[in-house]
């Protein structure tokens, strides 16, 4: 049995993730979708995956490799635009068997009909909605500390910050003191929610820092970047105080040390949670 996956092209309702990385590529509860599908087509039956890829394709093939991760043989092929699900079976009718095949446009989570892409409100209800089911077989280091609060590994919670269920905290997570996550939140893996910050009903993307200033509420922050999930409108934070990435590009802030300054002085008191923040932002920071 074979498979045929069709990575999404950019999509106008969620258009600043479309920018950040390939949508199919896209880090929702630690994982991506085409991860996720991997996962669920090695349990299901196929044993050669297509993977169909138009935009940036070499980001899909940086997580896909070969499919040895899965036990499956894995392709990823280029396309010069995203194809429907009619061209696809009719222009690879030779490479899939009719009856005996899969073809799925990597837009929604494995069981599914949840489409994600058309509006940043889906995208925020269906990751919601995934959550229970995020625990696939091949994911490793997550516990629910407590009912519906899961949090993943090198993951540090003051024991006086709020967590409300249902809340989701990635690995290498940092929560400090007073700050209040929840509910209805996911905050993904290596962010760094300062003391006394609010995040509610919100997604916090990879790799941000949420200041001690900050309330976010029915929003996607990431980077320093904060959407509406319910309105669409997006704002750029100037404040890294408030907001910003913690993995940057090869434009620095106007005044870098500033945040790390105060960073410093906030956690002096506690030596080890100040080492663990630097081992983290040291490893996982670029360029």
């Amino acid at each position: 049995m074979n498979a045929l996956l069709i990575c999404p092209s950019s999509r106008p309702g969620v258009e600043y993730l479309s920018a950040l990385a390939p949508l199919a590529a896209i880090p929702l509860l630690g994982e991506s979708l085409v991860e996720y599908w991997m996962t669920h087509l090695a349990m299901s039956g196929p044993t050669s995956v297509r993977i169909l890829a138009s935009d940036r394709p070499e980001r899909i093939a940086a997580i896909v490799g070969n499919g040895a991760r899965w036990g499956l043989q894995a392709e990823v092929i280029v396309e010069n635009r995203e194809l429907t699900l009619a061209q696809a079976q009719i222009k690879y009718s030779r490479e899939i068997s009719s009856g005996s095949s899969e073809i799925v446009v990597l837009d929604h989570f494995p069981g599914t009909l949840h489409s994600l892409f058309t509006s940043y409100a889906d995208l925020f209800g269906g990751v919601l909605e995934w959550l229970p089911n995020a625990f696939m077989p091949d994911r490793v280091g997550f516990r629910e500390i407590r009912p519906g609060v899961w949090a993943g590994l090198h993951t540090r919670i003051s024991p006086e910050a709020h967590l409300n269920a249902p809340c989701w905290l990635g690995h290498n997570v940092f929560v400090g003191a007073g700050a209040v996550v929840g509910p209805m939140t996911i905050v993904e893996d290596r962010c760094f929610i300062e003391s006394k910050a609010e995040v509610v009903s919100s997604l916090v993307g990879p790799d941000t820092f949420v200041g001690e200033p900050a309330v976010i509420g029915e929003a996607i922050a990431w980077g320093n970047s904060v959407i509406g999930w319910k309105t669409g409108a997006c704002m750029k934070v100037q404040d890294a105080f408030v907001l910003c990435a913690l993995r940057r590009s090869a434009v620095a802030p106007s005044n870098p040390s500033g945040l790390f300054t105060r960073l410093s002085e906030t956690y002096v008191r506690n030596k080890e949670e100040l080492q663990m923040f630097w081992k983290n932002l040291v490893t996982n920071k670029e360029g």
